[in-house]
């Protein structure tokens, strides 16, 4: 496939399959958005996990920046950041995790990355809508958000506690990005030292140089923690981090910092690949060894693969190398081959080692209208910049 008709796939897959899932099946008279969802459409519970709510608020206000400025797609970004905001933030200034359909409290705050994902998606509903509010609510979260990351030890870091005296990649993944987009949205000194700092703690703690893979838990003085725990690599987090990365390297025009997450990109995409039945593993261990200690290490999820489908065309569009566009349609023949869901739309989200699908819950019991969309937004932003054909 050409540049050309690659854009043409993914944005027939946005606008015509996964969208209109979640517009036909999920939004509720509330406002809010219903992610506790069956692939054919059948809501579940009306649960509110409000980290599936405001990644939800990111999806429909960058369509509405990055695609057209629909009407219908602003109405319900602003629809499901009225819902949250009715019924949060907290006394504290964080967010709650879990909300039922009519906004009361379930459980309250346990997860850092729920205050991550609402800076995420309220800098881009600003950027949609101009609200001074909206970013004001942004920097009130940031501020409740770092209190909690220099204070607290254990971290709240639901579905994955961190134990006391380490510190996890996926925290300071997070940070790094929706910290940079705060900063880009405002000019603010402090949240772009914040988001500095994240950064660099991804690319000099997690990402170790000695292996060139990218380990979920170190201890705080930067030491590895040790097997199994310590060796366990995501490869699909790992993907989204360096791109996350590469994203901040680029604003700051860091070459050198590119090129090195590039190269993490390709490293992962190597250890992760199921060589016997195609696919990224959930996780795999550093040392290869064959106890990996993550829950179902060996499924193949959806989102790793959207997550690398982006990696590779940004590293594509960095370096220019042809490997680049090699993994790229090996993981695209894969993922169009096993996840969509042609009668209903959208994907299914879970599969065992050997493509079978699965309806065991794997962190959140939700299915989440976040990384594919975003992964095809950004997929087909970067095809249009590349604007060539496959060589």
């Amino acid at each position: 496939m050409d540049f050309r008709d690659l854009t043409e796939q993914y944005r027939t897959t946005l606008l015509e399959d996964v969208i209109p899932f979640w517009t036909r099946h999920a939004i509720d008279a509330n406002g809010g958005i219903n992610t506790c969802i069956a692939d054919d459409g059948r809501v579940v519970s009306r649960d509110r996990w409000n980290w599936s709510q405001w990644r939800a608020v990111w999806v429909f206000s960058k369509l509405y920046n990055a695609i057209e400025r629909r009407s219908d797609w602003l109405d319900i970004a602003r629809g499901i950041y009225n819902f949250v905001t009715t019924h949060g933030p907290l006394p504290d200034g964080h967010w709650p995790l879990l909300l039922d359909g009519d906004g009361c409290l379930q459980r309250g705050y346990e997860s850092i990355y729920v205050d991550g994902f609402a800076i995420y998606g309220l800098v881009e509903l600003w950027r949609a809508t101009g609200d001074p509010a909206v970013l004001d609510l942004a920097m009130r979260t940031f501020e409740a958000a770092e209190h909690s990351l220099h204070n607290d030890d254990p971290l709240p870091a639901w579905p994955y506690p961190i134990p006391s005296g380490q510190l996890n990649h996926g925290v300071s993944m997070l940070s790094s990005l929706v910290y940079h987009e705060l900063a880009e949205a405002t000019g603010d000194a402090r949240v772009r030292d914040a988001a500095n700092s994240h950064h660099r703690r991804v690319m000099n703690t997690f990402l170790r140089s000695g292996r060139g893979l990218l380990l979920e838990w170190s201890h705080r003085d930067g030491r590895e923690v040790g097997p199994p725990e310590g060796t366990v690599v995501l490869p699909g987090h790992a993907i989204e981090s360096m791109w996350f990365q590469m994203h901040i390297a680029r604003a700051a025009a860091d070459r050198a910092t590119q090129d090195r997450a590039v190269q993490a990109i390709r490293r992962h995409l190597e250890i992760g690949w199921d060589a016997e039945h195609g696919g990224l593993f959930l996780a795999v261990d550093a040392d290869g060894r064959a106890e990996v200690a993550w829950p179902f290490h060996d499924t193949k999820l959806w989102w790793p693969h959207t997550e690398a489908l982006y990696a590779t065309l940004l590293a594509y569009e960095h370096s220019g190398e042809r490997w680049c566009l090699d993994w790229h349609e090996r993981v695209r023949e894969y993922s169009y081959a096993h996840y969509p869901v042609p009668a209903h739309g959208e994907w299914t989200q879970k599969l065992d080692r050997l493509g079978r699908p699965i309806t065991t819950v794997v962190a959140l019991p939700v299915k989440d209208p976040f990384h594919l969309p975003r992964a095809l937004l950004y997929c087909i932003e970067a095809l249009e910049r590349c604007q060539e054909p496959f060589p």
